[in-house]
């Protein structure tokens, strides 16, 4: 059985609406606070939880309160015009912002678990690409501004740290409310979604109701995307253990503003029989951020492990960003070694997996011919009952030349003589 969670977002949902059902589902308040002392933000802010009622439903809201003399824009991760309202007008020249390198290196500095800081970092990825491509800057250079205030740091490493200490494997949610209307944020009025959750949420079932406000943000959505199943309903595999209620900031007209958390276990998923050696997978991979030395070991590790083939494609990103597509040919019986290898190896967080309904090989042996440099090993293919490609093996056409200090292709050509006269073609 795996650990679980489902998300009931129909008041939306946000980084502190999180928080607020987990520790209502049964997460410890002492833990969460012991694991987040640990993030140096935490000097400027104070986590406060407290228990509310929105229309009739008991919940657990909690507020990052941000020191007056740092507050900045209180976050996007809190989750209605009234936050905004409430905290925007202290400062609007005293707020920090920060870059994802900066956060990057604040959670990789810490002390946090390696659950922890990875989950944080994989939301905060995601945060940072939907947050470049609307304002159209890589990744890595996006400067945050609300979702680079301690507060939603904190949310967003606690929601993290609550993943990993429950040891949630498996995350699903429904349709998500995102409601309607305007939003004021760091760059101005903005339509609700707001820029960044549209983004975030593109392929996702979202409706819009209740009163004309935001009710779900870009911290909210970015939890989602990073690692939630689209389920429209419990899974039926489901049983819940706990459920928890999240409460969000303001009190919406029609709609309680809570977020509604069921925690529990479900069987775990069934991996593709992949046990057929006639089954072959493409693994796919686009990777714009690993250093290029590491390819030759990755091949070496990859075909060692049992894949068939594995290539790179050099192509462009978005931006214009140069890259490449690294792609490996499996069996079905080697594919799960594989995934696990790219993903321990590689930079990548995602793989497009591609069946392969039909491949058409030749026919094929290995003859062995005698040179006056040595046995070299020969390819001999034919298709329908005709050869159609003779090729001496590189490597011990390379040993004969090296021994014999003779040029590479002289031992190459009497290996080709050798069998043409084999199979009377001299």
């Amino acid at each position: 059985m795996a650990k679980a969670i489902y998300l009931d977002a129909f008041s939306g949902l946000s980084g502190n609406m999180l928080l607020g059902a987990f520790l209502a589902a049964g997460m410890d308040e002492h833990v969460l606070r012991r694991e987040l002392a640990k993030l140096p933000v935490m000097q400027e802010c104070e986590l406060k939880v407290s228990q509310v009622k929105k229309n009739g439903i008991a919940a657990t809201y909690v507020d990052v309160e941000v020191q007056e003399e740092q507050t900045a824009f209180h976050d996007l991760a809190h989750d209605s015009h009234s936050a905004h309202e409430e905290h925007h007008e202290h400062d609007h020249h005293a707020h920090q912002h920060r870059a994802m390198r900066d956060i990057r290196a604040m959670i990789e500095g810490s002390s946090l678990s390696d659950g922890a800081k990875a989950i944080s970092l994989r939301i905060f990825k995601v945060l940072a690409e939907a947050e470049g491509h609307v304002h159209g800057h890589p990744a890595d250079e996006v400067t945050f501004h609300e979702v680079g205030a301690a507060d939603s740091i904190v949310d967003i490493c606690g929601v993290a740290i609550c993943l990993d200490v429950l040891g949630i494997t498996e995350v699903y949610a429904g349709r998500v409310n995102v409601g309607s209307g305007f939003v004021r944020c760091a760059h101005g009025t903005m339509p609700v979604p707001a820029p960044a959750v549209a983004e975030l949420l593109k392929d996702w079932p979202t409706y819009a109701a209740g009163a004309p406000v935001e009710l779900t943000t870009p911290t909210g959505a970015a939890v989602v995307r990073a690692f939630a199943n689209i389920s429209l309903v419990r899974p039926a595999s489901f049983r819940a253990e706990a459920i928890g209620y999240g409460a969000g900031t303001r009190d919406n007209e029609g709609l309680p503003n809570v977020l509604r958390l069921y925690l529990g276990e479900m069987e775990e998923q069934q991996q593709p029989d992949d046990s057929s050696a006639e089954d072959k997978y493409i693994l796919a991979a686009n990777i714009d951020d690993m250093t290029p030395q590491i390819y030759g070991y990755l091949f070496d590790k990859l075909l060692a492990a049992g894949a068939l083939d594995v290539w790179v494609t050099p192509i462009y990103m978005k931006k214009n960003r140069p890259a490449h597509e690294l792609s490996v040919l499996v069996t079905g019986a080697q594919r799960a070694t594989c995934q696990q290898i790219l993903f321990r190896e590689t930079t990548t967080i995602g793989l497009r997996v591609t069946k392969v309904d039909e491949r058409v090989e030749c026919d094929r042996r290995v003859a062995q011919a005698e040179t006056k440099y040595g046995t070299v090993r020969v390819k001999i293919a034919a298709y329908e009952g005709e050869i159609v490609n003779v090729q001496p093996e590189f490597e011990d056409c390379r040993a004969c030349a090296e021994a014999h200090d003779v040029p590479w292709k002289r031992v190459r050509e009497a290996a080709l003589r050798e069998i043409a006269f084999r199979l009377g073609d001299a």
